[in-house]
């Protein structure tokens, strides 16, 4: 990993040479399409009338806010390949345009589905358990008084109407903003004008009344309109929302001041090219070809929807507290290895750490008693030297930065390499990495042309025996919040290996390192393709010796072809594969021929499944690694990866629970056909909340 062009590609090890794209053209999903039927699973949860009502409420506000992400990223990216002329065939075999025309059919489908559920099946459930979303002609007197008053002293000073005429150009609309779009008419003059309303987003998205009423805020400034437009008629007001392009391209030459290019950067994303109009069904013809002219958006990009529109905001009615609409209160417990040497006092985790390696699983157990509590003894202990640690997303109030701040302040040394081009994050990483500047700590900003994901925490401490490495390695954010609802694994330790390794990777990360060779970890870009594939075609060996050979992922995404390809080698070699993927998969399971010994399943639920797993039977002696890499081209080629191979039988063995449940037929899940679609199975059992329910009973 260094700062030089990529060297030419490196010949990996041929899996089964008569395995040719010639022979299975098509045995490649298409990784956009997959997404959307990620999020229809999505979707499924809210309908899913079994699950805690509040919950499901959520689940429609997540299904908006990844679709909304969707349009901004990858269909802005396949519009922009089409506007450059670069109309390459996808790995699936579909042109840009072609995907681009399944990408509106079945997003179009499933936005309608979302709006019906959330209209026709969750709006009535809540109805019946007191909560009531309600639109303005359901209002009693007394609350159409409150609206009234809360419009006047507090809404309608922060309006803005924009009106479009000769002198007033069709105003610029932000990104994700919920608009209303008013035709009025000069009484006298007999003209008619078209007016944009912004609905602001400093107010609540669903208007509190009081007793769990609750009023769409796009109905109170509706209803008021006449005090926007004195002395003029009112004739139509409509709702609706533009997604722009909201990626973002920082040139390569531009990395010497990574910072200020990306600021730069970021303003230009406010005034990206819209690839998404969605409008209330009501709305009039002439309205609707008005916005598309003034948007320069093509038919096929506008959703025509029953309101309300933009339901992120039902994230506010599912935080309300009703305990009895949600899945059962859960608070994680400190690690049993950690709570061995818990008293009075915190965690003493390098105590822990000198006894076993500790595999954690968040959010089960406690990251605030383990991760956080590892960083914070480091910052205080008088015989930690250094902490090294790298931040990909945070909290706002993240206490990890604040137990940096204070080891760089008492004078240890602190390398903090902060990824500064975490989507949608960048802001917030930017500001944080001028807060560690200007405390003293050590901060990079990763290579050139990678993105740094690893998660890593490197304390060197000065111990009787002498300088020991302590190390954490994850597969989630150092990120107190998410680690409440992201299920992750990490494994803090000691071991004298994997900390030796950590610190060369960490030396490459922020300097002129040239090391690219590792004892305990798998790192990309270096090494992470050719180790994979290498276990791949071992175990294709290995069961070909008849020995014992079984190779199963858990990841996020299973995109690259290359892996792909390696993966139904094994299966024609007879190796039994098995994948779970929470997300995208472009692997067709179940082909003759190509994949009949692959299974793929996908868990949602309570917690975002998050880990990534590598596990290889390795002739009965397992190799597992766990770390921050999904199987995609860019984790594969374009990021600094780290994967960690776990030592200790205990914690494979934990592992292997974990897997072995997840694919118990009993196993509640989704099944991946060879066409693409995905099959709910009838599952009795639930892997999350029989994780619950196992961490639950270690704490009593």
């Amino acid at each position: 990993m260094t700062a030089e062009p990529s060297p030419s590609p490196t010949v990996l090890p041929t899996v089964r040479p008569e395995l040719t794209p010639d022979d299975f053209p098509d045995r490649f999903l298409d990784r956009e399409l997959s997404w959307l039927r990620f999020n229809q699973r999505v979707l499924e949860l809210a309908e899913d009338g079994d699950l805690p009502l509040l919950e499901r409420t959520r689940f429609l506000a997540i299904f908006a806010s990844n679709l909304d992400e969707f349009f901004m990223v990858r269909v802005a990216g396949l519009k922009r390949r089409i506007a450059a002329g670069v109309a390459v065939r996808a790995a699936s075999g579909l042109l840009p345009r072609e995907v681009l025309e399944r990408i509106w059919s079945h997003a179009g489908a499933l936005m309608e589905r979302h709006a019906h559920v959330f209209r026709d099946d969750v709006v009535p459930a809540l109805s019946k358990e007191g909560i009531v979303l309600v639109r303005w002609d359901d209002l009693d007197r007394e609350e159409q008084k409150y609206c009234k008053r809360l419009f006047k002293e507090r809404v309608f000073p922060v309006l803005t109407p924009l009106a479009v005429d000769p002198a007033h150009p069709f105003p610029y609309i932000s990104g994700l903003s919920l608009n209303i779009a008013v035709l009025v008419r000069n009484p006298k003059a007999h003209t008619e004008h078209f007016a944009r309303v912004k609905v602001p987003e400093t107010f609540s998205r669903f208007v509190p009344l009081g007793n769990q009423r609750f009023v769409p805020m796009e109905d109170v400034i509706g209803e008021h309109l006449k005090r926007l437009f004195p002395g003029m008629e009112v004739l139509q007001a409509h709702t609706f929302r533009v997604t722009r392009n909201e990626d973002l391209e920082v040139e390569e030459d531009d990395a010497e001041n990574l910072l200020k290019a990306l600021e730069k950067e970021l303003l230009r994303r406010r005034f990206g090219p819209p690839v998404r109009l969605e409008v209330e069904d009501s709305i009039s013809p002439h309205v609707l070809d008005l916005l598309i002219s003034e948007l320069g958006i093509t038919p096929e990009e506008v959703f025509r929807l029953p309101g309300p529109l933009d339901l992120r905001g039902l994230h506010d009615i599912a935080d309300l507290n009703r305990e009895d609409l949600k899945y059962p209160a859960f608070v994680p417990s400190t690690h049993p290895l950690l709570a061995e040497v818990e008293s009075a006092k915190p965690v003493d985790v390098f105590e822990a750490a000198r006894r076993h390696d500790v595999l954690l699983h968040h959010p089960y157990d406690s990251f605030a008693t383990s991760v956080q509590r590892f960083i914070e003894q480091a910052a205080a202990d008088p015989h930690v030297l250094a902490i090294k640690q790298t931040l990909y997303r945070t909290s706002g109030d993240s206490p990890i930065i604040d137990a940096l701040i204070d080891a760089a302040e008492a004078g240890k040394q602190v390398l903090v390499l902060v990824e500064i081009k975490a989507r949608f994050d960048e802001e917030a990483n930017i500001r944080w990495a001028r807060k560690l500047e200007h405390s003293g700590c050590h901060v990079v900003y990763g290579l050139v042309g990678l993105k740094t994901h690893c998660k890593l925490a490197l304390v060197v401490r000065d111990e009787p025996e002498g300088i020991r490495r302590y190390t954490h390695i994850g597969t989630g954010n150092y990120n107190p919040k998410t680690a409440r609802m992201y299920e992750d694994l990490g494994l803090l330790t000691a071991d004298e290996r994997i900390g030796e390794d950590v610190a060369h990777l960490f030396n490459n990360l922020s300097g002129f390192s040239r090391n690219a060779s590792y004892d305990q970890l798998l790192v990309a870009p270096d090494s992470l393709r050719r180790g994979l594939v290498e276990q791949i075609h071992a175990e294709i060996e290995s069961h070909r010796a008849g020995r014992p050979a079984r190779i199963r992922f858990k990841a996020n995404s299973i995109v690259d072809e290359g892996i792909i390809d390696a993966l139904y080698a094994a299966s024609q070699a007879g190796v039994p594969v098995q994948l779970l993927v929470r997300g995208i998969c472009a692997l067709r399971p179940g082909v003759p021929g190509l994949s009949e010994q692959i299974e793929v399943r996908s868990i949602l639920g309570r917690f975002l499944e998050h880990s990534r797993i590598i596990w290889f039977e390795n002739d009965g002696d397992p190799a597992v690694w766990i770390g921050s890499a999904d199987m995609m081209h860019r984790n594969l080629d374009r990021r600094v990866e780290a994967m960690v191979r776990l030592p200790g039988v205990a914690n494979i063995q934990a592992v292997a629970d974990l897997l072995d449940f997840a694919f118990a037929d009993s196993t509640q899940a989704w099944l991946l056909r060879a066409d693409g679609t995905w099959h709910h199975n009838e599952g009795t059992d639930h892997l999350q909340a029989a994780m619950v329910e196992r961490h639950r009973r270690r704490r009593g």
